[in-house]
Protein backbone atom coordinates (compact mmCIF):
# COMPACT_ATOMS: atom_id res chain seq x y z
CA UNK A 1 0.00 0.00 0.00
CA UNK A 2 1.83 3.00 -1.08
CA UNK A 3 0.24 6.31 0.73
CA UNK A 4 1.60 9.33 -1.13
CA UNK A 5 1.35 12.25 1.53
CA UNK A 6 0.54 15.03 0.35
CA UNK A 7 -1.11 16.93 3.88
CA UNK A 8 -0.62 14.40 6.94
CA UNK A 9 2.67 13.76 8.17
CA UNK A 10 4.30 10.41 8.59
CA UNK A 11 3.41 10.45 11.80
CA UNK A 12 -0.07 11.01 11.48
CA UNK A 13 -0.26 8.84 8.83
CA UNK A 14 1.57 6.00 11.29
CA UNK A 15 -0.55 7.01 14.34
CA UNK A 16 -3.47 5.38 11.98
CA UNK A 17 -2.39 2.64 10.34
CA UNK A 18 -0.44 1.13 12.78
CA UNK A 19 -3.68 0.53 15.35
CA UNK A 20 -5.32 -1.33 12.88
CA UNK A 21 -2.18 -3.37 12.43
CA UNK A 22 -1.98 -4.03 15.72
CA UNK A 23 -5.64 -4.97 15.91
CA UNK A 24 -5.19 -7.62 13.62
CA UNK A 25 -2.26 -8.64 15.75
CA UNK A 26 0.19 -8.50 13.42
CA UNK A 27 3.54 -7.66 14.85
CA UNK A 28 5.59 -4.31 12.80
CA UNK A 29 8.52 -3.76 11.01
CA UNK A 30 8.87 0.43 10.60
CA UNK A 31 11.92 0.20 8.58
CA UNK A 32 13.73 3.79 7.82
CA UNK A 33 17.15 5.17 6.62
CA UNK A 34 18.16 7.96 8.96
CA UNK A 35 19.25 6.19 12.82
CA UNK A 36 18.48 9.77 13.62
CA UNK A 37 15.20 10.39 12.53
CA UNK A 38 14.34 6.61 13.59
CA UNK A 39 15.26 8.03 17.24
CA UNK A 40 13.50 10.76 16.90
CA UNK A 41 10.02 9.18 15.97
CA UNK A 42 11.05 6.58 19.42
CA UNK A 43 11.16 9.45 21.48
CA UNK A 44 7.66 10.64 19.85
CA UNK A 45 6.12 8.20 20.78
CA UNK A 46 7.05 7.09 23.90
CA UNK A 47 5.76 11.50 24.72
CA UNK A 48 2.40 11.48 22.91
CA UNK A 49 -0.02 13.59 25.61
CA UNK A 50 -2.85 11.45 23.97
CA UNK A 51 -4.81 8.02 24.60
CA UNK A 52 -2.78 6.80 21.33
CA UNK A 53 0.26 4.81 22.62
CA UNK A 54 1.85 2.01 20.50
CA UNK A 55 4.02 -0.71 21.82
CA UNK A 56 7.19 0.14 20.67
CA UNK A 57 11.11 -0.40 20.66
CA UNK A 58 13.99 1.01 18.90
CA UNK A 59 16.19 -1.66 16.95
CA UNK A 60 19.38 -3.17 18.59
CA UNK A 61 17.86 -3.43 22.09
CA UNK A 62 17.52 -6.92 24.27
CA UNK A 63 13.95 -7.07 22.88
CA UNK A 64 13.79 -6.66 19.54
CA UNK A 65 12.20 -10.04 18.83
CA UNK A 66 9.30 -9.33 21.52
CA UNK A 67 8.31 -5.81 20.06
CA UNK A 68 4.97 -5.08 18.68
CA UNK A 69 6.75 -2.80 16.76
CA UNK A 70 10.02 -2.68 15.64
CA UNK A 71 11.68 0.91 14.58
CA UNK A 72 14.80 -0.48 12.76
CA UNK A 73 17.50 0.20 9.89
CA UNK A 74 17.48 -3.67 8.91
CA UNK A 75 16.05 -6.88 8.56
CA UNK A 76 12.85 -7.72 9.93
CA UNK A 77 13.71 -9.28 13.61
CA UNK A 78 10.77 -9.55 15.50
CA UNK A 79 8.42 -12.04 13.29
CA UNK A 80 6.65 -8.88 11.63
CA UNK A 81 3.46 -9.70 9.34
CA UNK A 82 3.74 -5.85 8.20
CA UNK A 83 6.78 -3.85 7.21
CA UNK A 84 5.83 0.15 7.00
CA UNK A 85 8.75 2.23 5.19
CA UNK A 86 9.61 5.44 5.55
CA UNK A 87 12.45 7.97 4.32
CA UNK A 88 12.86 6.23 1.41
CA UNK A 89 13.86 2.80 2.83
CA UNK A 90 13.21 -0.75 0.60
CA UNK A 91 12.28 -4.04 0.59
CA UNK A 92 12.28 -6.61 -1.85
CA UNK A 93 9.87 -8.94 -3.74
CA UNK A 94 10.68 -12.14 -1.82
CA UNK A 95 10.28 -10.09 1.18
CA UNK A 96 6.94 -8.49 0.75
CA UNK A 97 5.49 -11.85 -0.66
CA UNK A 98 6.07 -13.36 2.92
CA UNK A 99 4.19 -10.28 4.60
CA UNK A 100 0.39 -9.79 5.48
CA UNK A 101 1.26 -5.96 4.39
CA UNK A 102 3.69 -3.17 3.12
CA UNK A 103 3.38 0.44 3.76
CA UNK A 104 5.01 2.66 1.90
CA UNK A 105 4.86 6.04 3.12
CA UNK A 106 6.32 8.87 1.04
CA UNK A 107 6.43 12.67 1.07
CA UNK A 108 4.70 13.83 -2.59
CA UNK A 109 6.54 17.06 -2.08
CA UNK A 110 10.07 15.88 -2.62
CA UNK A 111 10.77 14.77 -5.98
CA UNK A 112 13.49 12.11 -4.99
CA UNK A 113 10.78 10.26 -2.33
CA UNK A 114 8.54 10.58 -5.57
CA UNK A 115 10.57 8.30 -7.82
CA UNK A 116 11.80 5.85 -5.43
CA UNK A 117 8.17 5.34 -4.59
CA UNK A 118 7.92 4.94 -8.39
CA UNK A 119 10.51 2.16 -8.62
CA UNK A 120 9.10 0.50 -5.65
CA UNK A 121 5.75 -0.15 -6.75
CA UNK A 122 7.63 -0.78 -10.36
CA UNK A 123 9.64 -3.77 -9.02
CA UNK A 124 6.87 -4.90 -6.82
CA UNK A 125 4.19 -4.86 -9.08
CA UNK A 126 6.56 -6.72 -11.87
CA UNK A 127 7.47 -9.31 -9.76
CA UNK A 128 3.51 -10.37 -9.38
CA UNK A 129 2.67 -9.01 -5.73
CA UNK A 130 -0.56 -6.82 -5.77
CA UNK A 131 -0.20 -2.96 -4.49
CA UNK A 132 -2.49 -0.14 -4.24
CA UNK A 133 -1.96 3.56 -4.52
CA UNK A 134 -3.79 5.81 -1.87
CA UNK A 135 -3.24 9.98 -2.14
CA UNK A 136 -4.90 12.43 0.24
CA UNK A 137 -4.96 15.26 -2.21
CA UNK A 138 -8.63 15.89 -2.08
CA UNK A 139 -8.21 15.87 1.90
CA UNK A 140 -8.93 12.69 2.43
CA UNK A 141 -7.70 9.46 1.64
CA UNK A 142 -8.60 7.99 -1.88
CA UNK A 143 -7.75 4.75 -3.10
CA UNK A 144 -6.37 5.94 -6.94
CA UNK A 145 -5.26 3.12 -8.12
CA UNK A 146 -4.77 -0.77 -7.61
CA UNK A 147 -2.76 -3.85 -9.32
CA UNK A 148 -4.01 -7.29 -8.54
CA UNK A 149 -1.30 -9.88 -7.91
CA UNK A 150 -0.45 -12.33 -11.03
Amino acid sequence: MFYHLTRSTPEETMATLLPRALSQGWRVMLRGTDKAALATLDTALWTQADDSFLPHGLAGGPHDAAQPILLGQGAITNAAQGLMLVDGAETTPVEAAALQRVWVLFDGADEAALAGARRLWTTLTSAGLAAQYWSEESGRWEKKTEKAAR
